[in-house]
């Protein structure tokens, strides 16, 4: 099982030094996670602690990897830290990822998500060794005009809160920077952007995300309050952007004629759900929640929420050979048996991690998607 597991990806990133910033969020994770199972070694940069519970210190992944606590927005620092590992590959997940907290501290927003990757960008000038770059911004980054049929990469960027438009910028960042700089076809760095949004999966504890809102509820036997019910999203499990993060880096590096490209990653356009549709879903799939009511309508919303939005993952596909391997239930279940198992059976953090790792990769197998490998 584990030779099968480090030839995914076609085995690119087996023994290779991966630098990751944003390690200890959500994704950041994961990705640790399936980066140390595919043989590879890793390089973490972080401000902080995203959250308290956070998946990566109940995973326990620092002992394994070069783990280091400072801000991209300090340039020396995280040129020190490119200079001395000398990655192979960069996978920028560093942000000031919640909507709501744009609204009570934009600058930080905007300095985080838009100067620290022009910082990342920056060092990576100097750098004169083959490195692989993946950006990964968001799908907020598009001017949402809330209309019903996916946006492509071509679309218009923009945004009506702090975040969506830290997001748009840091695009906007990465393009004249690549312009400028990386575009010269003797260029050692290849660089291309990564959008994605709406995932969910188990280990997510962050404020103001419905999936971790409800397990913060449910496991304290009280009622989560839900914001916009009606709004409809693209739901998808963690590892599915994963899987494109890693296809394109993979890709990238076999193919430098991608440098410089955007792509969406997204799930299939009938996953969309609503808000209200998610959470009954993964009330039944919890149980009991020990509250009468196991959820109700905020009656006061703080902050601007898109009702509408989804991706076109066409690109992808055709330039990528990607594609989501999920289906929505098997999404949801896979987010509900995760915290089930954590919180009711005790079960450690990291294992379920590597466990649904294996899961979700012998589905892609079956499924016969390109990066799965012989399993």
């Amino acid at each position: 099982m584990w030779a099968a597991r480090v030839n995914q990806f076609n085995g690119v990133y087996r023994g290779s030094r991966v630098l990751l910033t944003g390690h200890t969020g959500f994704k950041g994770s994961w990705l640790t996670t399936w980066l140390l199972a595919l043989g590879a070694n890793v390089c973490g940069v972080s401000r902080n602690y995203v959250s308290e519970p956070s998946a990566f210190v109940t995973a326990d992944l620092a002992g394994d990897i070069d783990h280091h606590l400072q801000d991209i927005r300090d340039l020396d620092s995280l040129k020190r830290v490119i200079t001395e590992y000398k990655p192979d590959f960069v996978f920028h997940l560093a942000a000031q990822a919640l909507v709501s907290r744009s609204y009570t501290d934009p600058l930080d927003t905007v300095t985080t998500n838009t100067v620290g990757t022009a910082n990342l960008l920056q060092c990576l000038r100097d750098v004169d060794w083959p490195c692989t770059t993946v950006i990964i911004t968001s799908d907020k980054c598009y001017e949402n005009v809330e209309w019903p049929w996916g946006y492509r990469e071509t679309d218009a960027l923009g945004g009506r809160d702090m975040y969506s438009a830290s997001k748009g910028a840091a695009e906007v960042v990465f393009h004249g920077f690549y312009s400028s700089f990386f575009a010269n076809a003797d260029c050692k760095v290849q660089l291309a952007t990564a959008r994605a949004g709406n995932v969910i999966g188990g280990g997510d504890w962050a404020q103001d995300r419905i999936v971790a809102d409800c397990m913060r509820a449910w496991t304290a036997n009280q009622t989560v309050q839900i914001r916009s019910p009606n709004a409809t999203r693209p739901w998808q499990h963690v590892l599915e952007p994963l899987s494109g993060y890693l296809r394109l880096g993979q890709v990238l590096a076999e193919n430098h004629a991608l440098s410089g490209e955007q792509f969406n990653f997204g799930p299939r356009s009938e996953q969309n759900r609503t808000v209200l549709q998610l959470i009954t879903t993964l009330a039944e799939l919890w149980g009991p929640t020990g509250s009468e009511v196991p959820f109700e309508v905020a009656a006061n919303i703080p902050f601007h929420e898109a009702s509408l939005l989804k991706l076109n993952c066409d690109k992808a596909l055709l330039m990528l050979r990607w594609e989501p391997t999920l289906a929505l239930d098997e999404c949801l279940n896979m987010t509900g048996e995760w915290y089930r198992r954590f919180y009711r059976d005790k079960a450690n953090a990291r294992a379920l991690m590597d466990e649904q790792i294996c899961v979700y990769a012998s589905l892609a197998a079956q499924r016969g998607r390109i990066w799965s490998g012989s399993l």
